[in-house]
Order: structure tokens, then sequence, then C-alpha cells
């Protein structure tokens, strides 16, 4: 699920967006910005691309409840010919069933 982020066929795409993220979900971004769940959904756009390096570099995942899951990982992306590169961290918790991301927190290194 968490690559399925960092991928554009899932991430532009509004219908499995809108089921990853939880009705509440916040983000804390790389750039110190706080998003809301609105302004993660983006139109579906068959042009778009993210070069990220996959798989996710350090990808670790631990329960610390029986519905709730911290996965926290490196990103690299890379825009023209510079790498950016971030510490994150995500929430998931599992309702009726679906794990939906809860919370998302990225840090520049």
């Amino acid at each position: 699920m968490e690559e399925a982020l960092w991928r554009a066929e899932t991430r532009f795409d509004p219908v499995f967006m809108d089921q990853v993220f939880s009705s509440d979900f916040l983000e804390f971004g790389r750039s110190g910005r706080r998003y809301e769940r609105a302004e993660m959904l983006f139109e579906a756009d068959p042009n778009a691309e993210i070069k990220a390096l996959l798989p996710l570099p350090d990808y670790s995942v631990e329960l610390v409840a029986p519905d709730v899951a911290l996965a926290t990982y490196t990103s690299e992306v890379r825009t023209g010919d510079k790498i950016e590169i971030g510490r994150r961290s995500s929430l998931w918790v599992k309702d009726s069933g679906r794990w939906q991301l809860r919370f998302h927190q990225g840090t520049p290194c």
C-alpha cells in the first residue's frame, strides 16, 4: 500500500486514493507544510510521472496495536537532475477489514 503512493498509476487514481486515505487523514510534508485529505486527492492524469526509487529503501513496518501499523522508510525522488531524499513515516489503521492511511510525515535529509 505504501508503494502505491509512489506509483503514478495509483497515486493519480482518485477512486483508489479515496479508499486509501482515511476520512481524518493528515500529513506533515517534507517541506514542513501541513496537508489535509482533500489536498491529497488528485485528478486522474495518465501523463503523470513520479520518479521515486522503488522498492522503497529501508522499508520497515511494525504493528503498534492489532489494527495499527507504522511504516518507515527513506524516499528518493528525482526531479530533473536533483534527487530529494527524505525519511518518511506513515500510520496505517485497519477499519472494516481495510487498511487506510491516517497520518504521514516526511523529513528532509
